[in-house]
């Protein structure tokens, strides 16, 4: 048994784990936005953060031993040649979805800033855990050097959403707080083409929300305290006043306290349920989350009573007891409905027993990187160890 986390919670990593073993593109590498959750089909659209999720989950595999070294190896290079090759790409950054066969766009969706860093993580998690294999350390290089990020900056001086070939730049920015922590970071860190330094000024530090006896920046689904942690290891790290990594443990003690406040409405909801961030509803997908950051508005309408558990599994390195509970309790009281091969389905409501039928590769991803960075810190101490985020820290000073 590994120190640092319950046999629970090791199978929960496994099981997540398996997401990508069973679904990753056999021609490709790439990995699909969504697949059945009992294993009975696989989703054609492949995301880019995903696969980020995706490269990532073979250093782990091949750290723990769940799959060869040598097979782990040979799908990160299968993944990093059709980046290299077969992916269209502007600037170095690619569409948001493809098509996980071909590589092509798909829904007209736009060339993502957000995605692309959450992919580039991936690989440079995997140039320092296959750090022995020049072709795909040189693959690995090759991708991060050919991304121009000074191609997305806005007028003031922040990155931009991303860009479409009809329409060009996106007319949103990476402004204020949000889960663009990691690309702002990346984007300044970056080997050939870096943002100037001062792009991590120019993002304003709001919104600020008070809750619970809580005060946090703060943005509502609770994926945005997460993602940036998954790779970034933020512990001990202050901006001026801000500590990136107490800011998102206050956030989400707040966002359980909030949840709480919910069981009037949602008389199902046990005393442990807590946990909503973007996820499949009944209605489809959806970016709900809370608290609210302005209160007199109330909380999102859209809210039904939908419980999310990467909400809870990709909070486990912020609030590690509360956590394990909440997925334990989900377990208990659901069983194989809700928990099967890989892991958690994406969303359930105990108000209406519906339960989704799929996983999202992102959520999967979350749930795994946070325990095995819960278990012994591994997806940090490989990402940490990376020349970009080394010079990211210097460039800004961000330090202890």
């Amino acid at each position: 048994m590994h120190p640092g986390v319950s046999p629970f919670l090791q199978d929960v990593a496994r099981r997540a784990w398996g997401y990508f073993r069973d679904t990753a593109h056999p021609a490709t590498g790439l990995i699909p936005d969504r697949a059945r959750a009992d294993g009975s089909g696989v989703g054609s659209v492949a995301s880019m953060a995903a696969t980020g999720f995706g490269l990532t989950s073979w250093a782990i595999g091949a750290q723990r031993g769940w799959m060869s070294r040598q097979e782990c190896t040979r799908r990160v290079r299968k993944t990093l040649d059709f980046l290299l090759h077969g992916t269209p790409h502007h600037a170095g950054c690619f569409y948001h979805f493809v098509d996980a066969a071909g590589g092509q766009r798909v829904w007209q969706c736009e060339v993502s800033t957000i995605d692309t860093a959450l992919l580039l993580a991936g690989v440079i998690t995997v140039r320092a855990a296959f750090s022995d294999d020049l072709v795909l350390t040189r693959a690995c290089d090759q991708l991060a050097q050919r991304i121009d990020w000074t191609a997305f900056l806005t007028s003031a001086g922040v990155l931009s959403h991303g860009w479409k070939p009809e329409t060009g730049p996106l007319p949103w920015s990476w402004s204020h707080f949000s889960e663009h922590l990691l690309l702002t970071l990346l984007a300044i860190g970056s080997p050939t083409h870096p943002v100037p330094a001062e792009t991590w000024n120019r993002w304003k530090r709001s919104p600020w929300v008070d809750f619970g006896g809580y005060r946090f920046l703060h943005h509502p689904p609770l994926f945005v305290h997460q993602f940036p942690h998954a790779w970034f290891d933020f512990r001990g790290l202050r901006d001026g006043t801000i500590d990136y990594w107490q800011n998102s443990v206050d956030a989400t003690h707040a966002h359980r306290l909030w949840c709480q406040t919910l069981r009037e409405e949602f008389s199902a909801w046990s005393e442990t349920d807590w946990g909503i961030t973007s996820s499949d509803g009944i209605n489809g997908y959806t970016d709900w989350g809370g608290p609210p950051v302005d209160p007199s508005q109330g909380r999102d309408p859209r809210i039904d009573g939908t419980l999310v558990p990467c909400a809870a599994a990709g909070s486990l390195c912020f609030t590690p007891r509360e956590s394990e509970q909440t997925l334990e309790e989900f377990q208990r009281r659901f069983g194989s409905r809700l928990y099967g091969r890989y892991g958690f389905a994406d969303a359930f409501n105990p108000e209406t027993n519906w339960i989704a039928p799929d996983c999202l590769g992102i959520d999967q991803g979350i749930t795994l990187l946070m325990i095995e960075n819960l278990r012994d810190g591994l997806v940090w101490k490989l990402f940490m160890a990376s020349s970009e985020a080394r010079t990211a820290l210097h460039r800004i000073n961000l330090a202890s």
